[in-house]
């Protein structure tokens, strides 16, 4: 245990064994402190503000409600107003629901692909696919983490909300066809990021409930912590003098009648606003507020506080392309429960069995139905291989499964750009997906072990001999997955499969990057009073799933927040 993490063993004490009362095992009364933003006063004041009830947001105000007041502003609603529809089952139809009540937003990049905002609270642990693993030990050291503090942190999350999951026979096929495909060794069930094949966390328990990172509030102090929803922040509120640096005043929000309300820090001089509304909300929030590109933000009227280059710059999303493989046998509900880590710099996870939204399942049956009609196959070879109509493959659920391969660490960068001072409005994203060739060619070795495991002994029971990987690659190709053009024959080049069918696996992130707007203690250079702790502080993507390291991060900033507040910064970096 190094002298760092001593520094804090008082306040670990502290809100272990001395928190108000509540011991771990017991919940805090949830609707004593969440409320409609409708309900809040018109001037609040707390010691800090969080703009952002997400995957950070919420382990960050619940750890730092155990010694100041706390108040989480969240654009979304609540996932326990309905409490089965964040379940297992419900992972795509809740994703692609775009209706004002859902828990996403949709977007389309300037790359023309897809893509989804959550807004609810619990962010994007709400709406995921539930993998729980933790990243790899050279992103915390770039990072600046300590270690200590961090393995304390993860247990802290992990007592909520992760769990083992279950392998049935799927998952485990596709695992066992991932090391027969070359990714080795099998590393059994860790939380651990090691290269090869390993069964990771899930945040569903065993009944296929979701536990996200709104249960951590749980953890809160409820007469400290306070949770408004549809409440949408126009702006930080800055004062600034001659010879001073602009510090954070507070913010201004919106409810979900269109009623302004000010909420405003303590007098403190400890206590700060901090943006954890995600790679999207945190950047375009300081440039609505008058921090980014003075040339961009005087193009809309918008005040410069402070001319900052580097905000909404350097954003990166991790291309993701898929294989949908029919199965012949009967699947389980699974969503992502193992990874395959490659040595070149792909990561492969699947899910079976999972439902579609009609138009979708209309979609796959026509593209099946048009594959089989142009197979050689001749029709006895369907029969003996009890080929059924398409439609039937996607009754309810689909009886095969999606296997999909992330790109790593992707040299390709992008930016964000405010569309309008609306802050409803998602700002103009482009992420250059595959600009780099680097990012290219670890698809195109990915795909490959995806095809390499689908045709291994150990899948043979879930795919049928008269699909071809070349049929399979033809199903994707005429999907409407992204709204970017074809190549001709593009199914006959993984090259231009990659680039042709790219979607994204929703772990994109930047557009704060530490060491460019923000110092690591996550505070924004030349701005007094603020911080911004979430995904747009990343320079990677955490593991092969960012969740756990995000909620990890709420917790870890929380205790170092405190500690600076109550005994002093005792180190720089």
């Amino acid at each position: 245990m190094g002298l760092e993490l001593w520094m804090f063993l008082p306040l670990v004490y502290v809100s272990l064994f001395h928190f108000h009362g509540f011991s771990l095992a017991e919940k805090a009364p949830y609707y004593s402190f969440v409320h409609e933003a409708a309900v809040a006063p018109e001037v609040s004041f707390f010691d800090y503000i969080i703009v952002g009830g997400g995957t950070a947001g919420c382990p960050l105000a619940a750890t730092l409600s155990e010694r100041a007041s706390v108040l989480i502003l969240e654009r979304g609603g609540s996932p326990y107003e309905s409490p089965g529809k964040p379940d297992k089952g419900n992972f795509f139809p809740n994703m692609l629901d775009n209706t004002p009540g859902s828990y996403s937003q949709e977007f389309t990049s300037e790359d023309g692909v897809s893509n989804t905002r959550a807004r609810v609270l619990g962010g994007g642990s709400v709406i995921n696919a539930g993998f729980y693993s933790h990243a790899e030990p050279q992103f915390l050291i770039q990072a600046g983490l300590n270690e200590g503090l961090v393995n304390y942190s993860y247990r802290w999350v992990e007592k909520k909300v992760a769990f083992r999951p279950p392998m049935l026979q799927w998952q485990s096929a596709l695992r066992d066809g991932m090391l027969e495909a070359g990714v080795l060794p099998n590393n059994g069930f860790t939380f651990d990021h090691i290269y090869g094949t390993k069964v990771g966390g899930t945040i569903f328990d065993g009944d296929d409930h979701r536990h996200s990172a709104a249960d951590l509030l749980e953890y809160g102090n409820p007469f400290k912590i306070k949770v408004y929803l549809h409440a949408t922040v126009e702006k930080i509120l800055f004062e600034t003098k001659v010879f001073s640096k602009p510090r954070a005043q507070g913010v201004v929000f919106e409810d979900e009648l269109g009623k302004k309300h000010w909420a405003l820090l303590t007098k403190d001089l400890k206590s700060e606003v901090i943006l954890s509304a995600g790679a999207i909300g945190s950047p375009q929030l300081l440039m609505l507020s008058g921090i980014g590109p003075s040339q961009q933000l005087k193009k809309f009227g918008i005040k410069v506080v402070m001319d900052h280059s580097m905000v909404g710059q350097s954003l990166v999303d991790n291309p993701l392309n898929v294989l949908l493989v029919p199965s012949p046998n009967p699947v389980e509900l699974s969503l992502v429960s193992f990874a395959a880590i490659t040595k070149f710099g792909s990561y492969i996870e699947g899910c079976s069995g999972i439902s579609f939204t009609p138009a979708w399942s209309r979609s796959i049956a026509r593209a099946l139905a048009s594959i089989l009609n142009k197979t050689e196959q001749s029709s006895t070879k369907l029969f003996q291989e009890g080929m059924p109509r398409p439609e039937s493959l996607l009754d309810t659920r689909i009886r095969g499964g999606i296997i999909f391969e992330k790109v790593k660490d992707p040299k390709s960068t992008g930016y964000l750009e405010l569309r309008s001072t609306n802050p409803h409005d998602t700002p103009k994203v482009i992420f250059n997906y595959f600009q780099a060739p680097e990012d290219l060619m670890k698809c195109v070795k990915g795909m490959r072990t995806v095809i390499d495991a689908i045709y291994s002994t150990s899948f043979s029971n879930f795919r049928y001999e008269i699909l071809s990987a070349q049929a399979l690659l033809d199903l994707i190709v005429m999907l409407p997955l992204n709204e970017r053009p074809r190549h001709i024959a593009s199914s006959l080049s993984l090259e231009k499969f990659c680039m042709d069918t790219v979607m994204t696996i929703w772990h994109y992130h930047g557009g704060c990057r530490m060491g460019k707007v923000v110092d690591y203690d996550y505070k924004v250079y030349g701005v007094d009073a603020l911080r911004v702790v979430d995904g747009s502080t990343f320079t990677s993507s955490p593991g092969t799933n960012p969740q756990s390291t995000v909620m990890m991060l709420g917790r870890y900033m929380g205790l170092k927040i405190l500690q600076e507040r109550y005994f002093g910064k005792h180190r720089k970096k």
